[in-house]
């Protein structure tokens, strides 16, 4: 019996002992392999890492399309060939400390204007006359003709009148002063042509041409449509010379920017510590105030006023370079109230200083001018150097940084780019459409 339970411990001790040495071979095995993990798990984890970093670091679209206008702003301003730049819906929106306080809903009326505004154009006349297609989109008359580039560039346009807010009569004034007609014919062209568009379409009958609007610039648009008085007052003008003392309604009617493109120089701006020179003007004396501008401050010693434009055998762009190196750059008017050195002094950040009396300025419902300019009645020329004196340089560099965030809406692009000249106007018309009134 002892002998059995002898064997019996025996046996049990010898297979504890196996069992016990089975699971420290188990152990040394896991051990062993221990590293192997770690070493596994290691790498996955600094694989994970790396790859996130690398995604981190890819720029996303909005990163890329703002580092890509902030590159576009700091030099001269391009012709676009982008077609993604038409009409984007959600653009960054443009500062708003230079808005006038009435315009406290212009984003959500710009972007329900980008949604639902849509425009009309006539489609009849021969485009190889005065029809249709701009004559040029250079020189003076540049903004006539990017209008009406830019308004076929756009998602403005629709092919179905009945669904139209507003409808473009597209015949071109400077187009027919470049084919030398006279402004007595201009007259009777605009008039044929509309009454032809009375006869064959019902929409002018509506609201009497209302709804109707017209784009010119220069003082060729101011004469071509002389003696067109009951369309002057019924259909809405886009036009250059914005002076409300002959013809031109505020609320009716839409100033156009006149602006000289493609700019000789680029944009300046952010540049306070080169403008040494208190102001400047060259110019033709067309008009009561440039003579008088001229003949009082031409020989001053802080203002450099000539009474015609800088000789080029002077030096290259010099007229051009003058605005870089000037604080206040004089804008009177000329042979009409508008002038394009007003769009030059805010391209080349040089504060605009508005001298002329009934200019209705471009985009004042949403601009606030007073933030980015100096405007003087015509009759405070002679305290002219005594005025600018007294702008501290606090205010000075205020007006200058203010001047840089309006550049954007004062240049015209193809295809147009959101907040652009164009869209700007396209605002003014659309805020036109809920006054127009229809006949029962």
């Amino acid at each position: 019996m002892s002998s059995i339970s002898s064997s019996l411990i025996t046996g049990r001790e010898s297979n504890n002992t196996t069992m016990a040495q089975r699971r420290m071979a188990a152990w040394k095995q896991s051990m062993a392999s221990f590293p192997r993990s770690l070493l596994y798990l290691t790498c996955l984890a600094l694989f994970l890492v790396t790859f996130i970093s690398l995604r981190s670091l890819r720029p996303s679209n909005a990163s890329s399309s703002v580092s890509s206008q902030v590159v576009r702003d700091s030099t001269t301003p391009t012709i676009s060939s982008n077609p993604s730049n038409v009409d984007s819906s959600s653009p960054p929106p443009p500062p708003s400390s230079v808005f006038s306080k009435r315009s406290k809903s212009f984003f959500e009326d710009y972007e329900e204007m980008m949604n639902e505004f849509k425009v009309f154009i006539y489609p009849d006349g021969d485009p190889k006359t005065y029809y249709q297609t701009e004559r040029k989109i250079t020189g003076k008359y540049a903004s006539e003709g990017y209008f009406f580039k830019n308004i076929r560039e756009s998602n403005f346009i629709t092919q179905n009148p009945d669904e139209a807010d507003l409808f473009f009569v597209p015949v071109s004034p400077h187009k027919m002063r470049g084919l030398g007609t006279s402004y007595e014919n201009m007259t009777v062209i605009i008039r044929e042509y509309t009454q032809s568009l009375l006869r064959k379409y019902p929409y002018w009958n509506r609201t009497g041409g209302a709804d109707h609007f017209f784009v010119a610039c220069q003082d060729v648009g101011v004469r071509a449509f002389e003696g067109l008085e009951d369309m002057v007052k019924r259909s809405i003008r886009v036009v250059c010379s914005a002076n409300y003392k002959i013809g031109y309604v505020p609320y009716k009617d839409v100033a156009l920017p006149q602006v000289l493109q493609p700019f000789a120089l680029p944009a300046g701006g952010n540049d306070v510590v080169n403008r040494t020179r208190l102001g400047f003007w060259a110019g033709h004396r067309n008009s009561k105030i440039r003579v008088i501008l001229a003949r009082v401050w031409e020989n001053d010693t802080e203002l450099a006023i000539s009474n015609n434009r800088i000789n080029r055998a002077l030096g290259n762009l010099l007229y051009q370079k003058m605005f870089y190196t000037t604080k206040f750059c004089i804008c009177p008017g000329g042979s009409q109230v508008n002038s394009a050195r007003i769009a030059d002094s805010i391209h080349y950040g040089c504060i605009p200083v508005i001298l002329s009396d009934y200019y209705d300025l471009p985009f004042s419902y949403v601009l606030d001018w007073r933030k980015f300019s100096v405007i003087m009645k015509e009759r405070d020329v002679y305290n002219l150097k005594a005025i600018l004196k007294s702008i501290s340089q606090e205010k000075f560099e205020e007006l200058h940084h203010n001047l840089v965030k309006v550049q954007k809406h004062f240049e015209w692009h193809t295809p147009p780019i959101p907040y652009d000249a164009f869209h700007m106007v396209m605002y003014e018309l659309w805020r036109r459409t809920s006054v127009i009134k229809y006949k029962k």
